[in-house]
């Protein structure tokens, strides 16, 4: 086998120890994405001429932060996770980033879950400091995928989230199993290709709302074809018609996406 085929044998998952803590090369990962999320935000604001401060889309993406990491953990916990009725009785536990007295990070987040906390979290900012909703979430759809892209190399290096087994010559081992590097094709097909798409379509972006709405539309068609070489959540298998929970809340998603553009897209030739 080659290097790569052994990749996960060769590699450690823990990049240092600091005062004894070790710092996982998922933890950097996941910060370098919000600094390359919050550093293309500002780039395009620049590029475009757009009306938005600095220090409004810094307090933004905090405010985001915030309900992002709630959304996602939450989201995970009810959805997911299989002991769901542990942590609601014990929801002090949620966040516990400790298991057995030793420092392991807080583990198992929701795609679905931080888009609804995103949601929650960019719609109480609007309100609360008077900005143009749809103008902001179009800002975030231009600065998420390049962001998303390093949060999938994170969950490549912390070995979760893999494909399914397979005989392709770039498998990877995983406990004596080849399976899909799944993780990369999802940092490349929802984080890398659906940037260079809204990056490019942005100049004949014809009313606010419409970039964050095939935002939506372009991640979900990615993330399904992806679960096909994913494998499905351990305790929940295939759901329904052999797919996975991934690919039905995709389809939804994908569905709100088809009927936010065409609403946003009918006021818009109303004028």
């Amino acid at each position: 086998m080659s290097w790569w085929n052994d990749f996960y044998i060769n590699f450690d998952p823990v990049a240092f120890e600091l005062f004894g803590i070790k710092v996982h090369w998922y933890g950097i990962m996941y910060v370098l994405a919000l600094l390359v999320a919050l550093g293309v935000a500002k780039f395009i604001v620049k590029r475009d001429n757009m009306q938005i401060s600095n220090s409004l889309l810094d307090n933004y993406f905090f405010w985001v932060e915030i309900g992002v990491i709630l959304g996602a953990r939450l989201g995970y916990i009810v959805i997911y996770d299989p002991n769901t009725a542990y942590y609601l009785t014990h929801p002090w536990q949620i966040f516990n980033p400790f298991h057995n007295g030793e420092f392991v990070g807080i583990r198992g987040m929701s795609y679905h879950g931080a888009v609804v906390g995103f949601l929650i979290a960019t719609w109480a900012f609007c309100r609360k400091f008077k900005q143009n909703l749809w103008q902001l979430l179009d800002l975030v759809a231009l600065s998420i995928p390049l962001g998303y892209f390093f949060g999938r190399i994170g969950n490549f290096l912390n070995q979760e989230l893999f494909g399914r087994i397979t005989d392709v010559s770039w498998a990877i081992n995983v406990a004596g199993q080849m399976r899909h590097p799944s993780q990369i094709y999802e940092a490349i097909l929802e984080g890398l290709a659906v940037f260079a798409i809204l990056f490019v379509y942005r100049k004949f972006k014809k009313f606010d709302g419409e970039l964050i709405a095939l935002y939506a539309i372009l991640y979900t068609f990615a993330r399904f074809v992806c679960e096909f070489f994913r494998e499905p959540d351990f305790g929940i298998g295939f759901v329904f018609l052999n797919l996975s929970m991934g690919q039905i809340l995709s389809f939804l998603m994908f569905a709100c996406g088809i009927f936010l553009y065409i609403i946003l897209n009918k006021k818009y030739t109303k004028f």
